[in-house]
């Protein structure tokens, strides 16, 4: 079975909500009209990212969020669409990094999900932890790409992470990401590169596809790297967006290819039938 997926890296207008609002919803019609049938979109896409103190202005609830997004585009678009992206989330009183997994039905949007960051750099140029709250919750769904498990950024820079949401049963990873571009060299931008080398190693070793999407634009004298791409579960990028600038990109992915990858590589299957004395191990440790 094969699925088409489209990633909008796009930068946002900072703290201008409803603008960018405007601006997702035509990628989403975009998409839609080009038969893409799961559009992935960056980190913070809503907002921007580094609003410190601002969130709390402009957090909303994923209902406030389908909301919008649904007026936007009833009758606008009349094909199924499954869509990913991220935004300060007002939730129970607190606020999170989130990221909404929505299913748009031509009438109406039902919001599936929605996964809370776990880890907040709180390192150079980040300081996450001081302005929102941590999640605790892995977020691993069904959608038209099968099991799909949702990180934000950092989260898979942590490869244990990517490993529980493998053995909660994902086969496809959704990373909405915001990075600033650190670590110039001639011939290639560090933390981009870094990505690169996290996002092949985790495909390859789960036997999963990864769909990150990046913010791109600059933000307080940051700018933000771009370089959104998808894996598949061989641990081959089939399709990657330009540094620095707004692009959407897609792939059609054989589903398939997940079965075929983890027969070549058992590797999920080993670590899956060890989780018990995993976790015994784990509990060892002080």
């Amino acid at each position: 079975m094969t699925v088409s997926v489209g990633i909008v890296q796009f930068s946002p207008d900072k703290g201008k909500l409803d603008g960018n609002l405007d601006r997702i919803a035509e990628h989403l019609i975009q998409c839609a009209a080009e038969g893409i049938q799961l559009a992935i979109f960056p980190e913070t896409c809503t907002t921007g990212y580094f609003l410190e103190g601002g969130v709390v202005e402009l957090a909303i609830t994923s209902e406030e969020l389908t909301k919008k997004l649904q007026d936007r585009l009833v009758g606008k678009v009349s094909n199924p669409l499954e869509f990913a992206l991220g935004f300060y989330e007002l939730l129970g009183g607190n606020i999170y990094n989130s990221a909404a997994f929505c299913r748009f039905d031509g009438t109406s949007i039902q919001c599936l999900d929605t996964y809370q960051k776990f880890f907040l750099p709180t390192y150079g140029v980040f300081d996450e932890d001081r302005f929102v709250s941590k999640g605790h919750s892995l977020c691993v769904l069904d959608s038209v790409v099968g099991r799909t498990g949702i990180m934000i950024c950092e989260d898979v820079w942590h490869s244990v992470l990517p490993t529980l949401n493998a053995v909660a049963g994902a086969t496809a990873m959704i990373i909405p990401s915001a990075s600033p571009a650190r670590g110039f060299r001639p011939d290639h931008i560090e933390n981009h590169e870094r990505y690169s080398r996290l996002v092949r190693g985790i495909s390859e070793e789960h036997g999963v596809y990864s769909f990150v999407a990046q913010l791109v634009g600059h933000e307080g004298g940051k700018g933000f790297v771009g370089g959104s791409m998808i894996c598949d579960p061989l641990g081959r990028i089939l399709v990657e967006a330009p540094v620095g600038v707004e692009a959407i990109i897609r792939a059609d992915i054989d589903l398939e290819l997940v079965a075929i990858a983890r027969a070549q590589t058992p590797l999920i299957s080993d670590l899956q039938s060890s989780w018990a004395s995993l976790l015994k191990i784990a509990n060892q440790i002080d």
